[in-house]
């Protein structure tokens, strides 16, 4: 597995910025009222973050800012959420878990959702961002990598449901939850990857889906209009990124992951402005993969 490498650059206040809907919720968590007292807030935890790892998402405030809920298929999870009872939700790549507290905010139950990250520090300064604790906030986090076997083992996407659904309370990887969870988020997170480790991430991720119609993974991520490599040329930017265009995302999971015709795979790039990297705006896939 080869992560993105990234050029730290310095951190910049003027990068702040929150929407009426996004200080709203983070008000609605934190019951921090004044405008000035969140953006120092929040730029405290900024501080801390990045000195866990560079990511431009921490640089550019996107940690705290809601991802999830803009995406077309939320409306979808959260139906889905209310036609399954016991639906598992999964945050893979979680970072601080805002996309998490905005589900669960949104009618998702606590007690049925999970959050991972590589990194432990992420999700306890998101307890330190939103002023909760495990005890008022009790989303199960498991640390760990995704291309570690023992976190993830190897295998096909089930066909069929598995054993019975395991207990959350103890578990310390994923491998348990495979065939077992409804709704999957990956927002931000394969576009770490090269190629070759996309598809491997992508099949790992697809063996925790549930068999039922209608489960289904979703997220954005940096994208291209022909697949290849972005970046590279410029000390604010993501270094050598690879990215996949529409076409080669949906035959990503329609034939390598999945068999061909037992998914549906909707996908749309979006041209996007981006303040806190230099160089030209950049494209995002929005995606969801749908069990048939």
């Amino acid at each position: 597995m080869s992560e993105v490498f990234l050029t730290k650059s310095p951190l910049e206040e003027r990068l702040y910025t929150l929407s009426v809907d996004d200080f709203a919720f983070l008000k609605a968590q934190t019951r921090i009222e004044d405008e000035n007292m969140m953006k120092q807030h929040i730029i405290a935890i900024q501080r801390k973050a990045y000195e866990i790892y560079g990511y431009p998402c921490i640089r550019s405030f996107a940690f705290a800012k809601s991802k999830i809920s803009h995406l077309p298929a939320y409306p979808i999870a959260l139906e889905l959420c209310h036609k399954r009872p016991g639906a598992l939700f999964l945050d893979i790549g979680c970072c601080f878990g805002s996309d998490v507290r905005k589900i669960v905010a949104d009618g998702w139950p606590v007690q049925n959702t999970i959050a991972s990250d590589l990194r432990q520090g992420f999700w306890d300064l998101g307890h330190e961002l939103f002023k909760s604790t495990p005890d008022t906030f009790p989303a199960l986090f498991i640390a760990g990598d995704a291309f570690d076997s023992q976190f993830i083992a190897p295998r096909e996407p089930f066909i069929e449901t598995p054993h019975a659904q395991p207990s959350l309370g103890p578990l310390t990887s994923l491998t348990p939850l495979q065939g077992h969870v409804s709704v999957i988020h990956a927002s931000a997170f394969f576009h770490l990857f090269l190629e070759e480790d996309q598809l491997e991430l992508a099949r790992r991720v697809a063996s925790l889906l549930s068999p039922l119609p209608g489960s289904f993974i979703f997220g954005a991520h940096v994208g291209r209009p022909e697949k290849g490599i972005l970046g590279g040329d410029g000390p604010d930017q993501i270094q050598a990124t690879f990215c996949h265009s529409p076409e080669s995302w949906r035959g990503l999971w329609d034939g390598q992951v999945f068999k061909n015709g037992t998914v549906t795979v909707d996908v749309e790039l979006v041209r996007r402005e981006r303040p806190d990297l230099a160089g030209p705006p950049i494209f995002m896939l929005i995606w969801s993969v749908t069990r048939v």
